[in-house]
């Protein structure tokens, strides 16, 4: 799996994270004014903050500990935007499909990144992987 990736751009998971993130900031600019400072800043923060987590974890790829415990901050960023998705629909920013289908995206998202996490060996560089 990782061997044939070099970047962090070419994981799939981060490919969708980030079109869901650009969804959720193109959604969100529809929000009312006065959520600007609170629920449109969150909701951006932590959808963006699934991919560039997603960056470090690839780049800490050496430390298996390290690795996980970025996948882990993937792992809460996801949730925590689902979460914010759940206050948008129920304050009626975002249509109930709209809500549960970018849920179910990040379930997606989640799905992976768990298993990321449960099979580190695949990812994990060890030191003959990145020596000369």
């Amino acid at each position: 799996m990782a061997d044939k990736i070099t970047t962090h751009k070419e994981l799939e998971v981060y490919q969708r994270a980030f079109a869901i993130a650009m969804r959720v900031f193109h959604l969100s600019k529809q929000f009312p004014r006065e959520e600007m400072y609170s629920l449109t800043d969150q909701i951006r923060r932590s959808s963006r903050s699934v991919c560039a987590n997603l960056a470090e974890a690839w780049h800490k790829r050496r430390y298996e500990a390290a690795f996980i415990a970025k996948l882990s901050d993937v792992e809460a960023e996801a949730a925590e935007t689902q979460v914010w998705l759940e206050f948008g629909s129920a304050c009626a920013y975002l249509p109930q499909d709209v809500r549960v289908d970018l849920s179910q995206a990040y379930d997606g998202v989640l799905r992976t990144i768990v298993g990321m996490i449960s099979h580190p060996d695949s990812w994990v560089l060890r030191s003959k992987q990145y020596q000369g």
